[in-house]
């Protein structure tokens, strides 16, 4: 497909975060957790606003570049024209959290297999890895209430997320919240490596749990692991893995 170059239409601020938008959704094609077309992954423009940039509905996550993410409000009108839909649901559960988190500069949400699985589980995450730990020290559940495309959910599961960074969506996936890109997706990589260690540690014996009061010092865990950086402290090897796949994202 050629799709026109939206650089000279938008500000310097908008197309980096479009570029490292468009890295997000080929890396999460390249671990594996895209859904065909179904997932979402969305980030805030800068300003009062409330707009925000979010998957052209339709095309693979592989195939996504930096001028075809669509740029929307928050009733989702597209403010720059744009050839492809957006997705009712994905647009709820992502405009649900842009509301009412300022500090949501992006927001992802997957369907991963190891994900829905937990998710289905009475018990949730259970802390028993390190990546768990993590997780728990920031981590709401929202129960199903079948696809996400009516607004009457949103109050609800933004009274389950309230100030958590990482949401269960119960029967559905996951979903994490990141002040940037690159800690959203730091969050994912660590929410969906939590869910696979768990249905692999399910498969042996009887399980060890983490003592509580480790998971309640994780946040500085955390600090020290990435030298305060959070997820910028992985990005750019991220993004030089996003250009030895295929720049073309940034196009």
């Amino acid at each position: 497909m050629h799709i026109p170059s939206l650089q000279n239409q938008v500000s310097p601020e908008e197309w980096q975060l479009r570029v490292d938008l468009a890295a997000c959704y080929r890396l999460v094609a390249a671990y594996g957790w895209s859904d065909l077309v179904f997932t979402h992954i969305s980030a805030r423009i800068p300003g009062p606003e409330h707009h925000f940039l979010i998957n052209p509905y339709g095309l693979m996550f592989d195939e996504i570049t930096a001028s075809s993410l669509v740029k929307v409000d928050q009733q989702c009108n597209k403010l720059i024209d744009s050839p492809f839909p957006v997705n009712p649901a994905g647009f709820v559960i992502h405009s649900a959290v842009h509301e009412v988190r300022e500090d949501a500069g992006c927001v992802m949400h997957t369907h991963t297999r190891a994900g829905v699985a937990v998710s289905a589980q009475k018990g949730g995450v259970l802390p028993i890895s390190q990546q768990s730990t993590f997780v728990l020290g920031s981590l709401a559940y929202h129960d199903y209430e079948g696809v996400a495309f009516r607004d009457e959910e949103k109050p609800r599961l933004q009274a389950d997320l309230g100030n958590a960074n990482f949401l269960m969506l119960r029967n559905h996936g996951l979903l994490t919240v990141g002040k940037t890109i690159a800690d959203a997706f730091l969050s994912m990589y660590t929410f969906e490596s939590t869910c696979q260690i768990q249905i692999s540690a399910q498969a042996g014996g009887e399980l060890t749990q983490v003592n509580p009061l480790i998971v309640k010092g994780v946040a500085e865990a955390m600090r020290v692991q990435t030298g305060g950086m959070g997820g910028a402290f992985a990005w750019p090897a991220l993004l030089r893995k996003a250009d030895r796949l295929d720049p073309s994202y940034k196009t």
